[in-house]
């Protein structure tokens, strides 16, 4: 129906999440309407992206230098970490404003019932990091879920040798809430209220 080149972009758009056929259209149709220095700009911004961002050898999160912004800005409070299950999670916070510790991110969260085990986060690199750091506080900021629950309980068995509090934010969060979608009031509450891990 369409020339070939407007077809494939149409196809491209509808690989991003949550993007279907007529909204796949609109895009293509908007890109072709753009004005050209415009549609460079955004084809350089995607290459750019793949090519430069990546995870922070410290932490986990995203960034396209060494080591992210966060771990490099020795004012933040090195004592406070803040486990997180994703990168975008550390960006949600970062935007409150309030939250003036470290973080440290998983590769999701464990679910037996999808095959995803400890091992499959890299729990051993949030272990380590814990032993050789001096730490006095692990804030868990997971999703309230099943997922998020056993993630929770299995960090603490983990690491209830050490001489460390282990707190998570409040509820107040839906249960099967993802992050993203939480409001700042909600979330900074959250994190204000947090509670110990028992």
């Amino acid at each position: 129906m369409y020339p070939n080149s407007l077809e494939n972009l149409i196809e491209s758009f509808k690989y991003l999440p949550g993007i279907g056929e007529k909204t796949a259209e609109r895009l293509a149709f908007a890109i072709k309407d753009m004005p050209l220095e415009r549609v460079e700009f955004f084809t350089s911004s995607m290459l750019e992206v793949k090519k430069k961002v990546h995870f922070c050898p410290i932490c986990n999160s995203l960034t396209d230098q060494d080591r992210c912004n966060i771990c490099t800005n020795d004012s933040r409070n090195n004592t406070v970490l803040c486990v997180v299950e994703d990168p975008k999670s550390v960006f949600l916070f970062e935007r409150l404003k309030m939250f003036h510790g470290k973080y440290h991110v998983l590769k999701g969260l464990i679910s037996p019932k999808d095959g995803i085990n400890p091992e499959d986060i890299e729990l051993e690199k949030l272990i380590d990091r814990v032993r050789t750091n001096p730490v006095e506080e692990i804030i868990l900021a997971f999703r309230p879920s099943i997922e998020g629950e056993t993630t929770s309980l299995y960090i603490k068995r983990i690491l209830g040798d050490l001489d460390i509090k282990i707190s998570k934010i409040a509820s107040g969060i839906p249960i099967g809430a993802d992050m993203e979608y939480i409001d700042a009031i909600t979330l900074e509450r959250a994190l204000l209220d947090r509670k110990k891990v028992e």
